[in-house]
């Protein structure tokens, strides 16, 4: 098997150690943060690393009741813009920590005094360096160029303090149980390779989400262009109706996640318009009535809510991305034209 499938496999591992390592710098973290004048919350990151920041963007509007801007980091280092930064807390994310552009940006904070964070998956990177505070993966040695474990870990950071900072116990008790609620959804590894065959010659389809799960349909999309080469397309379901909808054709292959919470019934409503058109569905959710709903079905445990969802989606289409490479004759771990580590500027 791939290295891509091995690491997704090393996920429920990862995060415990991930857990072990930064709860309670996060702690420390957030005690100095609740003392601290912040009116936004600044994130720096590129591709996968980005899609984390989305999922922040979501996660701490909704918990902590602060902005979240993703930057952009070519305002800084191409335009060379004067961005006003003050009372921001700043977050740079990066598996590698070796992103140029998000170090440029994280140095335009500092300038301004700001509370500086660094997210990777190496201690001694220059984004760890560059931070007030620096927050490792512990994903260890990351192979396979699409990553899978950093991104959990990413994530897992992010809801952590988000969690901390609110002082959301039940969220934080549910948070430590992910790497178990992890280990339960791999055991679908089987049925995901099985029911991935009936979509091995698909070159085109589109992923829908809404609310904090739309980061997810984005890296879903990008995991499937890196590995199949298939022209995925991800899009928050509120979006979808504004044009995009009508590149539908029947039989055309959409992703959808439908987990039970705030979003539910906003995402079947655009389930129903799907099967209007006779897009063949594969549906991903925790609800028997939903998954009835699909061509093809994926299961995940249930959760308290969707934010918790979002971490069991995205490794059920990991595993659905890593297969589809490899029915397609595809090596996942070294996609044409890509790195693991890309430098821009």
């Amino acid at each position: 098997m791939s290295l891509m499938w091995n690491e997704i496999m090393e996920q429920p591992e990862s995060l415990r150690r991930c857990l072990d390592a930064n709860y309670l710098k996060i702690k420390e973290f957030v005690r100095f943060i609740k003392k601290s004048e912040l009116d936004l919350i600044c994130i720096a990151a590129r591709g996968t690393s980005d899609h984390a920041g989305l999922f922040a963007k979501y996660v701490f509007e909704i918990a902590n009741g602060i902005p979240i801007s993703l930057s952009a980091p070519s305002v800084t280092t191409v335009y060379e813009g004067k961005i006003k930064y003050k009372n921001t807390l700043m977050i740079g994310i990066s598996q590698s920590g070796m992103a140029e552009d998000v170090i440029e940006v994280m140095r335009h904070g500092r300038k301004q005094s700001c509370i500086t964070v660094g997210i990777t998956n190496d201690c001694n990177s220059p984004i760890a360096k560059e931070a007030t505070y620096h927050f490792s993966c512990e994903a260890g040695l990351e192979k396979s160029v699409a990553a899978t474990k950093t991104f959990l870990a990413q994530m897992l950071i992010l809801s952590i303090i988000s969690a901390e900072w609110a002082d959301d116990h039940a969220k934080l008790e549910q948070l430590f149980k992910l790497p178990d609620l992890v280990a339960k959804t791999l055991l679908t590894s089987e049925e995901v390779k099985t029911k991935t065959e009936r979509y091995r010659y698909i070159d085109e389809c589109f992923v829908l989400a809404r609310g904090v799960n739309y980061a997810i349909a984005l890296e879903t999309a990008l995991k499937i262009q890196e590995t199949s080469y298939v022209r995925a397309r991800g899009y928050a379901i509120s979006d979808f109706y504004h044009g995009p909808f009508a590149m539908l054709e029947k039989g055309m292959p959409v992703i959808v996640f439908i987990p039970k919470g705030s979003i539910y019934s906003h995402v079947l409503e655009m389930v129903a318009k799907l099967k209007e058109v006779g897009a063949e569905m594969i549906i991903i959710s925790n609800d028997d009535k939903a998954l009835e709903l699909g061509s093809t079905a994926f299961r995940i445990p249930d959760t308290a809510n969707d934010e918790i969802a979002a971490f069991l989606n995205i490794v059920i289409t990991q595993q659905f991305a890593c297969q589809l490479a490899i029915l397609k004759g595809n090596d996942p771990d070294h996609p044409r034209g890509l790195n693991k580590v890309t430098i821009t500027k």
